[in-house]
């Protein structure tokens, strides 16, 4: 990590003053502009553990961002939080805010069907349902309401060319899901959360069980998807963190040591833990 002597020399317009005035950082230009979800001193428990910590960040719209570290680090956590799948858990709970668009996702006002059609989940076990290709698509704007098949047809097409698997299965729309490949399987899961139109999409650990062709096939994919929602991913890889995120945050026993844009996190983290933990010296 570089220090004060270093900053000051690489850039000489720099003063120690400069640097106490650091505190607190500027504005972040990516972070602090047009935030999809801001997250205010969150703290959350299972029971009587504590799992997180203080949790302030917020997650720019239309932009992927990468929650990395250990496991038991807390950002599966914070990930379910986000659409409050942790609600399905006996006995935990929650303290702090979660705002989506600015409005208190925990609010007593809040529709929390509405909430996770608009924050979608992909999950790190690949999870069709044993139905056809077209129907595990269909299945939720039909909840909505949707029965007109022309329209169904054109969201079954829609959603499936968004998550990059159109092409590979346009012919075989009323065989099993389950024949398919597991990349395929996870792809259509990401067709299925986006059939309902959603404005987030959580994913994690989209690809922890996949081989390196269907990683490649859905971090290519991350990309396009960034053009239309905000997406948010956990993963264990760190390299993909790098490759897929415009934004990454750290976490390491339930707190939050570091967020910021990827690149200034992977190539000159301002905690010594980020560090240690890009490196490999623990994790």
């Amino acid at each position: 990590m570089p220090s004060s002597v270093d900053i000051v020399s690489q850039h000489p317009h720099t003063t120690f003053a400069h640097l106490q005035d650091m505190e607190p950082p500027m504005p972040h230009p990516l972070l602090d502009s047009k935030p999809k979800i801001t997250i205010e001193q969150v703290d959350f428990y299972y029971g009587e553990k504590q799992a997180l910590f203080h949790i302030t960040l917020t997650i720019p719209t239309r932009k992927v961002t990468a929650f990395i570290g250990p496991s038991g680090c807390g950002k599966s956590t914070l990930l379910r939080c986000l659409n409050r799948l942790n609600d399905l858990i006996e006995g935990t709970r929650l303290k702090g805010r979660i705002c989506l668009d600015g409005q208190d996702i925990y609010d007593a006002s809040m529709d929390v069907t509405d909430l996770r059609t608009r924050v979608g989940m992909v999950f790190q076990k690949v999870n069709p349902f044993p139905k056809s290709i077209y129907q595990n698509v269909a299945y939720g704007p039909q909840l909505q309401g949707i029965r007109r098949r022309a329209e169904l047809d054109a969201i079954v097409e829609r959603s499936l060319q968004g998550a990059g698997l159109w092409e590979e299965v346009k012919d075989r729309l009323h065989q099993s899901a389950l024949g398919l490949s597991g990349g395929q399987q996870q792809r259509l899961c990401i067709a299925r959360a986006l059939a309902v139109n959603p404005e987030v999409l959580l994913m994690d650990e989209p690809c922890s069980a996949l081989d390196p062709i269907s990683t490649a096939k859905i971090e290519e994919l991350l990309h396009t998807l960034k053009e239309q929602l905000t997406v948010v991913i956990v993963t264990h890889n760190m390299q993909q963190a790098a490759r897929v995120s415009d934004v990454t945050g750290f976490f390491l026993m339930g707190e939050l040591i570091e967020y910021d844009d990827t690149k200034k996190i992977f190539t000159n983290p301002s905690d010594r833990r980020t560090e240690d933990y890009i490196t490999g010296r623990f994790g």
